[in-house]
């Protein structure tokens, strides 16, 4: 039996993992996915993100991939700069297949297992607390693996919190939508946000001296956008800013479109009778602000901190996972309503705040 199956390997489920074996628990990571592989993402890594990493003693591994570190971050609403407060550290946008094999890489160093390709297929329950996993690899027999608790780290549509019906609040519905690529021969200083009536504009460098650019508009407008990704994307460049639209035609778009409107905001009860929610899969939020992945980097902290202490009855299991929604709950909150007021329009006035 493991002490903890976490379901998702990414940002979230693979730290989880790799704390909780540092701390000596028999942690097995499964995923659907195959390592190392993209994912749609706001790549941003806030500086509280960076020194997660450095406290976990990966983020030399990062820097060696070598994504270029952002210690500006400019910001232009309807044409007219904004003010800013200086940014406190460096921000990072690594492109996802680096940073996710960096994390996995860790956690199965550190004592965690791995299956990849492994599809989740039933939750095991005996009455309503969940023991255990039910699945299969790529062509695979069906398999059945017990723990005492089940992570789902595996995003906002998560198995395990559909199986445990974990309760949702603070919801509000999908307030924009968007979509992004990378470009060459588009030089920028740092990030740069252009935002306006129309839609909104995030830039920002990562891997292979390349500029991600995403452009985003409100959910309702998605269908349309998704008639014509090219056309609606450069129109919503154009009234952010023909500056910045001009640079972008000048540079040469590499590689495909990648977008969503699925983009819910909620709470999720993180935990309960032998399970447990982290990252997306227990908190969800619009991307405008960028903060998915710090949050899930702070999140896994706490989470293997709650986890720990209840596996080596230091706590009972109540007290330490209810501590870890209130600390979660906590910190989350004040950024969770920013975003929703930048994504639902509020931005124009609000976006500063994005920089810290």
């Amino acid at each position: 039996m493991y002490d903890a199956i976490v379901v998702g390997a990414r940002c979230a489920g693979s730290p989880t993992a790799m704390l909780l074996a540092r701390r000596g628990h028999r942690v097995l990571m499964v995923d659907k996915a195959t390592f190392p592989s993209d994912k749609l993402s706001t790549h941003y890594i806030h500086p509280p993100g960076i020194q997660a990493l450095e406290r976990w003693g990966v983020l030399d591994r990062v820097l060696a991939a070598n994504p270029p570190p952002i210690a500006k971050f400019t910001v232009f609403v309807n044409g007219a700069l904004l003010p800013t407060p200086p940014m406190e550290g460096v921000a990072y946008c690594p492109r996802r297949y680096l940073l996710d094999k960096i994390l996995i890489d860790a956690a199965t160093e550190a004592g965690a297992e791995l299956r990849e390709a492994f599809t989740v297929d039933e939750i095991l329950m005996d009455g309503e607390r969940v023991t255990g996993i039910a699945g299969h690899s790529r062509g695979g027999d069906r398999v059945t693996l017990e723990a005492r608790y089940v992570v789902g780290a595996d995003s906002h549509h998560s198995v395990v919190a559909k199986a445990v019906n974990a309760p949702k609040y603070r919801e509000c519905e999908p307030l924009t939508a968007g979509y992004y690529s990378y470009w060459s021969g588009v030089p920028t200083e740092g990030a740069e946000v252009y935002v306006a009536e129309t839609g909104g504009v995030l830039a920002f460098p990562t891997n292979d001296a390349q500029l991600c650019i995403a452009a985003g508009t409100a959910a309702a407008n998605f269908k349309e956008y998704r008639a014509d990704v090219e056309g609606t994307f450069m129109r919503i460049l154009e009234g952010a800013s023909p500056a910045f639209a001009a640079r972008v035609r000048a540079g040469k778009r590499e590689e495909r479109w990648m977008g969503t409107a699925d983009l819910p905001n909620f709470f999720r009860k993180p935990w309960g009778d032998g399970w447990a929610l982290v990252g997306d899969a227990g908190y969800m939020k619009d991307p405008v602000t960028g903060w998915g992945i710090t949050d899930a980097f702070r999140d896994a902290e706490l989470l293997a901190t709650a986890l720990d202490d209840t596996l080596s009855r230091r706590r009972p299991a109540d007290e330490a996972l209810s501590a870890y929604q209130e600390q979660r709950d906590t910190a989350a909150i004040p950024v969770y309503e920013m975003t929703l007021a930048m994504a639902s329009g509020g931005f124009l006035t609000q976006v500063a705040p994005a920089a810290g």
